[in-house]
């Protein structure tokens, strides 16, 4: 008579195997060990026999072992306490994290080893490029003017030991900001990237927590781990924006303000718009345009002084937090706008004549 006769539910050990994921001979070693013993053995044949209720233990066996945990431990979680099954599987989570963390550790030591160091690197934050880029692009020039100077429609980069320094003119406007970054590799350096190429490069860049800044004698790239993102470079000269900044006489006054209520008003002008400036109040005229006032913190004597809205708006648009500090020197000089609570970003702005 076939044994399974008086055991509708019990199933080859063929069966059984293809049922829960598991090979007959592991199978057989688990019931060597204890771990898995069968429902039933056939007592002339020595075949194994199990059944359907046994599944859910083979199942989670299974997974246990998958996750390299040793049969005794396997065996305790399975028969053990709930807690106990707790207290095991933090233990092997942690000792897999450490294993895993070591075992990338090494293969990280063995690859910087066989991996040719770029001439330069410097490490930022991806997501703080990104914004660099987007405050200082708009004081890059555009059409005749980048036409006749290549080096104006780009961005310069400045690699310092601690931080990297992003500079944009139109000679109507210079905007400088600067980033916290670590000089792996390399001596300070600079780099005069398309305006157009490094807007790309920080749409990129966003997405990843910190990057590379490399260069070599192959060119310039951000990389994060092993992915890259290519930074084409100009050989021309870029202004010497620092003089500028060094030859500034220091601001006679300083205006603080809403700085969306000053973009609003500059939106409805049209033609050059006039700045008088008070103690407590800004007032803005502009030709066809009714006057606006709005409140002001003002140092310094009153003064009188013209922009192209066109050219201080895109400054007050990259700007950060709700209020402008605009330090103002004379009404032919250039204005610097910053944010109230930035310090980290410069722009520069030349009045006009009304």
């Amino acid at each position: 008579m076939h044994p399974m006769n008086h055991h509708d539910d019990l199933m080859s050990i063929g069966t059984f195997a293809r049922a829960v994921g598991l090979t007959p001979s592991a199978l057989r070693f688990y019931d060597d060990c204890g771990a898995l013993t069968p429902a039933h053995v056939d007592p002339a044949t020595g075949y194994r026999y199990y059944s359907t209720r046994q599944e859910t233990r083979a199942r989670t066996l299974r997974r246990l072992r998958d996750a390299q945990i040793p049969l005794t431990d396997a065996t305790a979680i399975l028969d053990g306490t709930p807690d106990t099954a707790r207290t095991l599987l933090h233990h092997h989570a942690h000792r897999a994290r450490t294993t895993a963390q070591a075992t990338q550790n090494a293969i990280d030591d063995l690859l910087a080893e066989h991996t040719p160091h770029p001439a330069h690197s410097a490490r930022l934050d991806g997501a703080a490029l990104a914004s660099a880029v987007r405050q200082v692009a708009p004081a890059t020039a555009t059409g005749p003017t980048r036409d006749a100077h290549p080096a104006l429609g780009a961005i310069l980069l400045e690699i310092d030991t601690t931080e990297i320094r992003l500079a944009a003119t139109d000679r109507y406007r210079l905007a400088v900001r600067a980033l916290p970054a670590t000089l792996h590799h390399g001596e300070p350096h600079t780099l005069l990237i398309p305006v157009e190429a490094l807007q790309t490069a920080a749409a990129w860049a966003l997405h990843h927590p910190h990057i590379d800044l490399d260069t070599d004698q192959t060119g310039s790239r951000l990389r994060h781990h092993d992915h890259t993102h290519p930074l084409p470079t100009l050989h021309t000269t870029f202004p010497d924006y620092r003089r500028i900044l060094d030859d500034l006489p220091t601001p006679r006054q300083r205006l603080i303000t809403d700085r969306a209520a000053l973009q609003a008003a500059l939106t409805t002008a049209h033609g050059p718009v006039t700045f008088h400036t008070a103690p407590d109040h800004l007032t803005l005229t502009s030709p066809d345009t009714p006057d606006h006032t709005q409140p002001a913190l003002c140092t310094g004597p009153p003064t009188r002084l013209s922009f192209d809205p066109t050219v201080l708006l895109p400054a007050l648009d990259t700007g950060l937090g709700p209020d402008t500090l605009l330090e103002i020197t004379a009404p032919d000089l250039p204005v610097i706008v910053r944010s109230a609570d930035q310090g980290s970003f410069t722009t520069l702005v030349m009045p006009v004549r009304a």
